[in-house]
């Protein structure tokens, strides 16, 4: 079996749990944060939102710079209405599926490399990268914007079960 075969199922579930938290951000509480060194909700929604295409990227390049020296980083996009929210989170998973779809044992075992700044932050075989640095990234800011969701008394959707919510 191909190793994008054993993963696939796995980005399917996780991508449909994801949209599902996703479904319920209060965008009018976009500024809330939970603590003065925490992210806004409406920032940890884009980022959740953003990051499938960390596959794309972790595919189609051997390494990344995401914050070259001289170049401005990008402004934060504003998350002002839910849909605009997951018509983009939908189109990175699709351009994700794939990406990972159409890979081979061989790319996935080659090196891929994470900078800031030219300086490197790690290098591991891609697998490895979309595991950790993508797949475990996204299922960590998804239960930090659904600990979000709670102290908003929004519903929180079950992820591998049902939540204290839906008994």
């Amino acid at each position: 079996m191909a190793i994008r075969d054993a993963l696939l199922p796995e980005f399917d579930m996780e991508m449909a749990s994801t949209r599902k938290v996703l479904e319920r951000v209060p965008v009018d509480k976009a500024d809330f944060k939970p603590h003065a060194k925490s992210g806004s909700l409406g920032w940890l929604a884009w980022h959740v939102a953003d990051l499938p295409h960390w596959v794309v990227e972790t595919i189609s390049k051997d390494e990344l710079d995401f914050a070259p020296v001289g170049v401005p980083r990008p402004a934060q996009p504003v998350v002002d209405s839910r849909e605009k929210l997951l018509d983009s989170f939908d189109k990175k998973v699709a351009a994700a599926r794939t990406a990972l779809a159409g890979v081979s044992d061989e790319h996935l075992a080659g090196m891929w490399t994470l900078k800031a700044g030219g300086h490197q932050i790690f290098a591991m075989p891609r697998l490895n990268v979309l595991r950790s640095f993508v797949m475990n990234h996204i299922i960590h800011h998804r239960a930090q914007l659904g600990v979000y969701l709670r102290l908003n008394d929004v519903p929180v959707p079950g992820m591998y079960g049902p939540s204290a919510d839906e008994h």
